[in-house]
């Protein structure tokens, strides 16, 4: 039997973070149809003329954009009524078996058929499910699944996607095997010498009479090596279930940490008279965590948040599950000294988990956005009551096993926060369910009503509060509260567009060019620079850090432009056609904007300078032109055509930013993080150079482009995988004859693709751009675009070529293995 264990490991490996070997993906060969279609959940419904697709698939991202549709979502079509249908072999050996059918995300309001029966219905389209379908069956014959997902209009702040945007997956087990979601691993005693893993696995007896079973939990190292067999005979009656507790000792366990991200398998097996009947495989990490009122400890280590919110679509690829696209947003995060996540405002994918165990990224898992009092008049409001058990606790089982995740949100900016009566019956009832599935993390909301949840006892039901844009606030917290951990659950808001810069420098409003100054001040009434926020992070340094509001940019909820936060009167068109958000350090195609580097020269370590602005401003010679440096060096020497502007200190040299928010009566702010200078605007070359214990070590050059000349390409990955799943990012600058990026170049660029993938996106990080993301060609925006190839299942090479009127052509190879 070991040989049967050690050889399911190896195919184990390849799949989800939790899977049983038997588990088939069910993405392929489904028909689409977007309206209504009566009796569509029918078997003898016709459906030959319906859209053949794979999934996973979100309809709305197709467009097209229309000022009819939100802008708060994104301007695009994602309610209505859409229709998957598929048909699908279940071999005859089936029989007896049970088989069951789950669905990752379906966005939203899902009703289930197969074989025209209703099988069950699940509204949430953020947490996944499943549905026993055995008794459905048609054994050794066709057999139809028909869902129905019904998205609404105005039940979502920002764009939520549509469609079956996750993975689908069959499962045939026999009448005994591991639960759904049935493992909950902990790690109660970590030491450099051993750690004690703990393990529960519920196991499920379909069967009419009793079963007496043998479960085997086999443990592996990061290597592949065994390091811990278990084994619990039990007996389970008829139609129930039973949990198998286990405990195993690790010597010398690799602990899971930021820099070192190890990650242990377990591979539970079923035995009954030598027979194996289910192998169920969980990753985990151990690691330990706490927390106090002066902060949080990783592995003994206090570790500050350098956090960041993140929505969960992936920009022109809409809501569905790339597994690529995210590992790369995760890239460019950690870049950016990003080392945790906070899932805005629901539960994310399985892959992003999962890449966040990889990759040492912490995680707090955030269930609602929305308790039973509306932000939007179709929100999750509508099911709460019904569902909001469930659907935290299935969130709970479902990742707990997940070392990278440290905290578990129950909320974001409920209204409830000003209810006095019931507001926190309804967070500890939350709370409560999250301790009943794990009692091993701590729980969090992020409250944006001071004083409002500390006073009605709200705060105090969770484990730590979080704070939503009060920094000013932390010390006043802390003296209330002392023992009540505290940190910056959304921070900053602050708002830009990649590459563009507004003089004067001025806190307004709105621009009538629809875009935001990149000088990194602007932002709506309540939010603030980055600058603020470090500043009293350092003041207070019982806060465990911050999350910024956001990372990268997202499709819909375009502040501050379009209307007002949580009104629940509907569209905000009135600055059509921005549709995207401007809060991102990274923009909708993944290219930083001049405030990631402001938080990398706070957040990491090795030397590294940026200058800002671009450096053609025809028109303006001899006129000031403010010039600012983001470095973590000590000192900054700028030059303009070789001649010295001078040379500033960090930390002594100060910036004045004009600032104007909520709870802060300066009208200015003195910043230390920033170096900057006036410099008489002349054509040319400017340089900066970084210093470092006296020495020279980092420097960047902007010259004055000419005109634009021709189209440079560049691929992240020249090799890829043949899976039909793994996508290439192509970034497309517009240069002068020199190589400079031409900053304010909008050419329009025309792509043609030939050999074993396809163009499935294009963007340019404009939030008022009306093309659409599926088209083959895009205006460049601030001198760049992007293009995205999806790989297909066969191996070959992949020449992507892009061409615009006037300008020397560009091509760039990929190789699909």
């Amino acid at each position: 039997m070991k040989q049967i264990v050690t050889g399911l490991i190896l195919f184990l490996l390849t799949i989800g973070n939790t899977l049983s070997a038997q588990d088939q993906n069910f993405n392929k060969s489904w028909l689409f149809f977007n309206d209504k279609a009566e009796g569509a959940e029918k078997v003898q419904f016709d459906d030959s003329s319906w859209r053949k697709l794979d999934l996973p698939h979100d309809w709305a991202i197709e467009g097209p954009f229309d000022s009819k549709y939100n802008a708060r979502c994104g301007g695009l079509p994602f309610h209505g009524i859409g229709w998957y249908r598929k048909h699908f072999l279940i071999p005859e050996s089936a029989k007896g078996k049970v088989v069951r059918i789950e669905f990752e995300g379906a966005m939203y309001d899902a009703y289930v058929w197969v074989n025209g029966k209703l099988v069950g219905n699940h509204p949430y389209g953020y947490i996944g499910f499943e549905f026993d379908i055995s008794q459905y069956l048609n054994y050794g014959q066709d057999n139809i699944i028909a869902v129905r997902l019904t998205p609404q209009d105005l039940s979502s702040r920002w764009y939520p996607g549509a469609g079956i945007y996750r993975n689908t997956w069959l499962k045939i087990d026999e009448a005994v095997h591991v639960a759904h979601w049935g493992t909950y691993i902990t790690t109660p005693t970590v030491t450099d010498q051993k750690a004690t893993v703990q393990n529960e696995t519920t196991i499920e007896n379909k069967n009419n009479q009793e079963a007496t079973i043998t479960v085997i939990q086999e443990y592996f190292s990061p290597e592949g090596k065994s390091v811990g067999k278990t084994e619990e005979t039990m007996t389970i009656p008829a139609h129930s279930s039973k949990v198998s507790g286990t405990w195993c000792n690790i010597k010398e366990p690799k602990r899971w940490d930021l820099a070192t991200p190890h990650l242990y398998r377990a591979v539970t097996s079923i035995e009954q008279n030598g027979k194996i009947l289910d192998s169920y495989q969980t990753r985990f990490g151990i690691r330990h965590i706490s927390y106090n009122k002066d902060g949080f400890y990783l592995n003994g280590r206090k570790i500050r948040f350098n956090g960041v919110c993140l929505h969960h679509d992936n920009g022109a690829l809409g809501a569905a599950v790339y597994r690529r696209a995210d590992e790369r947003k995760l890239q460019i995060m950690k870049d950016m000294g990003v080392n945790a996540i906070r899932t805005s405002h629901n539960p994310p994918s399985k892959e992003l988990l999962e890449l966040c165990d990889e990759m040492g990224l912490l995680v707090q898992d955030e269930a609602f956005d929305v308790w039973s009092m509306p932000k939007v008049p179709n929100g999750y409001n509508v099911f709460f009551n019904e569902w909001a058990e469930r659907d935290i606790k299935d969130m709970v089982k479902r990742d707990r096993n997940h070392p990278s995740i440290v905290m578990w949100s129950i909320g974001n900016e409920i209204l409830e926060q000003k209810d006095k009566k019931y507001g926190w019956k309804t967070a500890k009832m939350l709370n409560d369910y999250v301790k009943e599935m794990d009692k091993t993390r701590p729980t969090t909301a992020g409250f944006n009503h001071y004083s409002g949840p500390y006073d009605n006892n709200m705060a105090q039901q969770v484990d730590i509060a979080g704070m939503n844009y009060k920094p000013t606030k932390y010390g006043e917290v802390r003296d209330n509260y002392p023992n009540l951990p505290i940190y910056g659950s959304e921070t900053s808001s602050c708002t830009s567009s990649r590459g563009v810069y507004h003089l004067p420098i001025e806190k307004y409003k709105t621009h009538e060019s629809l875009h935001v100054s990149s000088y990194d001040l602007i932002g709506p009434p309540w939010a603030y620079p980055p600058d603020i926020e470090f500043h009293f992070q350092e003041q207070y340094p019982h806060s465990m850090g911050e999350f910024i509001w956001t990372g990268f940019d997202y499709l819909g909820e375009p502040t501050p432009y379009g209307g007002k936060d949580n009104s629940t009167n509907g569209y905000w068109n009135g600055d059509w056609p921005v549709h995207s958000s401007y809060f991102g350090a990274v923009d909708l195609c993944g290219f930083p904007k001049d405030r990631f580097f402001l938080y990398q020269s706070q957040w990491t370590s090795k030397p590294m300078i940026h200058l800002l602005p671009h450096w053609n401003w025809k028109g303006m010679e001899g006129q000031n032109i403010p010039v600012y440096c983001y470095t973590n060096c000590d000192e900054a020497e700028l030059f303009l055509n070789g001649k010295s502007m001078g040379k500033k200190v960090k930390g002594k040299d100060l910036t004045e930013l004009k600032v104007d928010f909520l709870r802060y009566e300066p009208k200015t702010f003195m910043s230390k993080y920033r170096l900057s200078w006036d410099v008489p605007y002349a054509a040319g070359e400017l340089k900066v150079v970084g210093y470092k214990n006296g020495q020279a070590v980092q420097e960047k050059i902007i010259h004055t482009a000419g005109k634009p000349a021709k189209i440079s390409l560049s691929v992240d990955r020249k090799n890829i995988d043949a899976s039909g799943t793994d996508l290439a990012y192509v970034t497309v600058r517009i240069e002068d004859k020199n190589g400079n990026l031409c900053p304010t170049a909008d050419n329009q660029i025309f792509f043609k693709l030939r050999g074993a993938g396809s163009l499935i996106a294009v963007d340019n990080g404009n939030q008022a751009s009306l093309e659409s993301f599926q088209a083959n060609h895009r205006k460049a925006f601030s001198g760049m675009a992007l293009a995205i190839i999806k790989s297909t299942e066969t191996a070959g090479n992949i020449q992507l070529t892009a061409t615009s009127k006037g300008l020397k052509s560009a091509k760039v190879v990929i190789i699909s293995k």
